[in-house]
């Protein structure tokens, strides 16, 4: 069985991330792994090498510790009915947050990453913030990203967001993606925005033998696909999240991708102050 992955700050938007993650996780039938990556203060002596002194590390280490406890019991608390409860391990260091998380990731046999944002400065400068942009840049399994307004919820409905640029690329990612759907028993909608550059090219033949390729392979009815015109891609994202009815945004990050114009998008942060609901990246092979 596979692991999803709980990365925690203790914050509370990271607990409502840590809810929501654990519901999820039940959804799909996988245990959790709770994460907590602390850093140590260093010292700096005469000589001018670092020092890490042994009490403060200790005392950080049995606080993330305990704080993991609790939220284990939390989480277990917050299980309702006789539906799959996944069992919890957890998983205590110091370091940097991606470096932790990829290894446990890697460890632990981990399918998915869940961590929150933090409200209103989903957007710091660049999209998400450094600290959130860092594991969307170092993530080597998909990552969802959980504003604090995420609704705990059945998802139902997941949009992919492509330019079709590199539609080989983007089948491989929706394969990948559709081993969760069929857990979830949710909707897959393929959305293209595009304005009237892209307009002025012929899609059709291409989109339309995206399509039979998708259906031919993935043998998974629940697949749809919409069209929004937009002179800008944010924009296009920000109303499809306010009003296509969608639980989760899913979008490939690799360099120079569709993902990647979002991220220095003009637009960006007006987005992201409106986006309510998760963020799914998937990293480019």
């Amino acid at each position: 069985m596979k692991n999803l992955l709980i990365a925690t700050d203790f914050s509370t938007n990271a607990k409502h991330a840590a809810r929501y993650g654990y519901t999820l996780a039940g959804k799909i039938e996988a245990n959790v792994v709770l994460c907590n990556a602390f850093l140590v203060p260093a010292e700096i002596p005469q000589g001018g090498t670092l020092v890490w002194p042994q009490y403060e590390y200790e005392e950080l280490q049995k606080s993330s510790a305990d704080e993991l406890k609790e939220l284990e019991k939390s989480l277990e608390r917050s299980a309702k009915g006789p539906a799959f409860r996944p069992y919890i391990t957890r998983i205590s260091e110091d370091g940097i947050v991606s470096d932790i998380v990829n290894r446990a990731a890697k460890k632990e046999n981990v399918e998915l990453v869940v961590m929150g944002t933090h409200g209103h400065t989903w957007v710091s400068g660049t999209f998400l913030g450094n600290h959130s942009r860092k594991m969307i840049d170092d993530a080597t399994c998909p990552l969802l990203l959980v504003p604090p307004t995420a609704e705990i919820a059945p998802v139902k409905k997941i949009a992919f967001a492509t330019d079709f640029k590199e539609p080989k690329k983007d089948l491989e990612a929706i394969f990948e993606l559709i081993s969760l759907l069929k857990r979830l028993n949710a909707e897959l909608l393929l959305t293209h925005i595009y304005d009237e550059i892209d307009e002025a090219y012929d899609f059709k033949k291409t989109i339309e033998g995206f399509l039979l390729e998708l259906s031919n392979k993935a043998n998974y009815p629940h697949i749809y696909y919409r069209i929004v015109k937009s002179n800008k891609p944010a924009k296009g994202l920000d109303w499809l999240c306010r009003f296509g009815n969608v639980d989760i945004l899913a979008m490939v990050h690799r360099k120079r991708s569709f993902f990647d114009k979002i991220l220095t998008g003009s637009h960006t942060q007006k987005m992201a102050q409106h986006i309510t609901i998760p963020l799914l990246v998937i990293p480019g092979k």
